[in-house]
């Protein structure tokens, strides 16, 4: 097994009531939000040694989302880029990241279940 493999690491379902929105309303009675990351990173010894101290820690990443949500934002697209720039800051280890934040019951005029934005980003 090479020591430069990749490997994925996918969280979904991250749920929050956070106040991020564009209108006075979503800024003081908050919306529900899903968080989904993909996160790319070297599997180095990870596997082989069994050893979880030289993985990408899942509690980490959701404590660093859930940080970020409680972030007030203008846009969604802005908490995207936000959780993951904490998170490439956090992890030296993360090559890529793919976060989708997703707002429900968008309040749109009408009958909407969800909106979403997802943003990419590699380590240069």
């Amino acid at each position: 097994m090479s020591n430069n493999q990749l490997y994925t690491i996918n969280l979904e379902g991250l749920e929050f009531h956070a106040f991020h929105g564009c209108y006075d309303l979503e800024q003081l009675s908050g919306s529900h939000f899903d968080v989904a990351l993909e996160i790319t990173t070297p599997l180095g010894e990870v596997a082989t040694k069994d050893d979880v101290t030289l993985a990408v820690n899942y509690l980490t990443v959701y404590e660093v989302v859930r940080e970020q949500m409680r972030i007030t934002q203008h846009t969604i697209e802005r908490v995207a880029q936000n959780i993951i720039d904490a998170l490439l800051e956090r992890f030296e280890q993360i090559v890529a990241v793919k976060c989708t934040v997703t707002k429900l019951a968008p309040p749109l005029g009408g009958k909407v279940r969800k909106v979403s934005v997802t943003l990419t980003s590699a380590r240069e």
